[in-house]
């Protein structure tokens, strides 16, 4: 774990030259240190001030001229003492500058170690400090609101007031045992039962929202499959308005598959245009492709069925095969199918859904229906939730917690329910609110730290 009580220092402005680069100090002697190098007193200066000035060396000589902003303990982001130095963005000045302060009594930060000290000093908890990190990574607008949601405290305001509700109980439970003799009965058996059973519910949602946050955090998957030359490629640059995959009318054109991110209503999609998939091929190029689009699919959350309009008019038993073969393979996926060079064929004479799977009629070549593809994707993705107003978990330390408290409950609820003595009843409750308190930092160990805070940037 960090010392804590050093003053430490780093770049928090991304690595290499730009137009402005941002140093940051946190401790106990960050003012003292930077008097040292800066051409101006801060003694009085008040919290949340900027003062222009000079960065001096020893030998009298500028650096540079800069903007500092001075934040006072107990207001600033860390809690301590901090100093925030607005240089020019010059590699050369920003390491001259780190240097001076290391000189002067200064240490380097360790990975996450500004985020540390924030959870250490109270300003924020252990759920609140990893969303700093999500917000930092977050690649599109549905992203950054859960990172947002959770960062103001909203996931981990929720879990505090389920568990102070679930230590009440349990210590009601706990002081019975030491009145075992008089039998005295402090807990009323139906209202732990009916609080029992509505956390269980609270976390089984929570749990069910993870394949959402979890696919908002880090892209949605979207392979795009079909037979050879049923308009993939072209599918692909449609959505994504530009030319990025090779259009050929000439079987196995696409040898591999093709990855590109589309952003559609602050939702990352993550396209995978792959191999047309036939039952045979004698290139043994083109074989490895199919294998490897079949892997998409497995890898995907969503699966774009594609055929070709007239072909499937012409032998609709031979692709609803396929597909209901996809669909009995992977249960779990999200399929929709495709009925791609719709300007071929008349499009009454195309179904609505194939083998129970939902189907839209498009044209890739014509950009028809590609407006209406793109609202299924997010559909069928958000699912109706409002992620504003739900609470949504994307972060798999959390998950395993909450799963590990959904256990620990349920056992709880079948002990209440077959009438166990409170000491099992309590041991149980006592350990769902030890997973609970370990996602929001109530319960935690150096190593658990450690851990989370080696994976932030640092500077952060």
């Amino acid at each position: 774990m960090f010392n804590t009580q050093d003053t430490i220092c780093a770049l928090s402005t991304a690595a290499g030259p730009g137009a402005i680069a941002v140093i940051r100090i946190s401790g106990t002697k960050a003012f003292e240190i930077t008097e040292r190098i800066f051409s101006k007193t801060l003694a009085g200066a008040d919290s949340h001030t900027a003062h222009f000035g000079r960065i001096v060396r020893s030998d009298k000589s500028i650096l540079d001229e800069v903007l500092l902003t001075v934040l006072h303990a107990g207001k600033s982001f860390t809690g301590e003492e901090t100093v925030e130095i607005a240089c020019h963005g010059s590699q050369y000045i920003q390491q001259e500058l780190l240097k001076l302060l290391l000189q002067n009594g200064c240490r380097m930060a360790e990975a996450g170690e500004f985020t540390m000290r924030a959870f250490m000093n109270g300003k924020m908890d252990l759920s609140q400090a990893e969303a700093v990190a999500d917000l930092i990574a977050s690649e599109s607008r549905k992203a950054h609101e859960i990172a947002m949601n959770q960062m103001r405290g909203k996931f981990s305001g929720e879990l505090k007031d389920l568990r102070e509700k679930l230590i009440h109980f349990a210590s009601l439970v706990e002081l019975e045992l030491d009145f075992a003799e008089e039998d005295v009965e402090f807990a009323d058996r139906r209202e732990l039962k009916a609080l029992v059973s509505e956390v269980i519910v609270y976390l089984e949602s929570l749990i069910s929202s993870f394949e959402l946050g979890n696919a908002i955090k880090n892209g949605v998957p979207v392979a795009i499959v079909g037979s050879p030359n049923t308009g993939k490629s072209t599918l692909l640059n449609q959505l994504l308005g530009e030319e990025r995959a090779i259009v050929s009318n000439i079987a196995g054109t696409t040898r591999d598959t093709i990855e590109e991110a589309l952003n559609i209503d602050g939702i990352l999609f993550r396209l995978i245009d792959t191999a047309g998939i036939r039952e045979a091929t004698e290139d043994k190029i083109e074989a490895i492709g199919i294998e490897r689009s079949y892997e998409k699919i497995r890898q995907a959350q969503i699966a774009l069925l594609l055929v070709d309009s007239l072909s499937y008019l012409e032998d609709k038993g031979g692709f609803e095969l396929w597909a209901m073969e996809v669909k009995s393979q992977y249960p779990d996926k999200k399929l929709l199918v495709l009925f791609n060079k719709v300007d071929t064929v008349d499009p009454a004479l195309l179904p609505q859904t194939v083998q129970g799977i939902p189907a839209l009629a498009i044209s890739a070549k014509h950009n028809t229906g590609i407006t209406e593809l793109k609202s299924r994707l997010v559909d069928l993705i958000l699912q109706n939730k409002d992620l504003e107003q739900s609470t949504i978990v994307s972060n798999a330390r959390h998950i395993e917690a909450l799963e590990k408290a959904l256990i620990s409950l349920n056992q709880a609820k079948t002990g209440l329910e077959i009438n166990v003595t409170g000491d099992f009843v309590a041991m149980d409750i006592r350990q769902a609110m030890f997973h609970i308190g370990s996602i929001t930092g109530d319960i935690s160990t150096d190593d658990l730290l450690g851990n989370i805070f080696s994976k932030f940037c640092i500077g952060k």
